[in-house]
């Protein structure tokens, strides 16, 4: 039995949710930057910094990361930003 649910890595980018990390002051255009992402399938692609080695040892009680994930950390105030693109439940 395969997974409950896996990524389509076929999917495209469909357009941002919330404002790009330069206009939120996370960025100055010249380096990396985080960013959320919703794929045309529905899907969300998250760019943050990969904390998966700092977070994973200590996860709560009840959470995993498979070998094929990565935990990754956005500024809170990006999330907050994009609560108007996200639909509610």
């Amino acid at each position: 039995m395969g997974r409950a649910w896996e990524a389509d890595p076929s999917a495209s980018f469909e357009r941002r949710l919330g404002k790009s990390a330069e206009e939120l002051g996370h960025s100055d255009g010249r380096d990396a930057c985080p960013d959320i992402w919703q794929l045309d399938n529905g899907d969300i692609a998250v760019i943050g910094r990969d904390l998966t080695s700092c977070y994973g040892p200590r996860l709560p009680e009840g959470v995993t990361l498979a070998a094929d994930e990565r935990l990754v950390v956005i500024p809170g105030s990006m999330l907050s930003a994009a609560k108007t693109d996200i639909a509610d439940a």
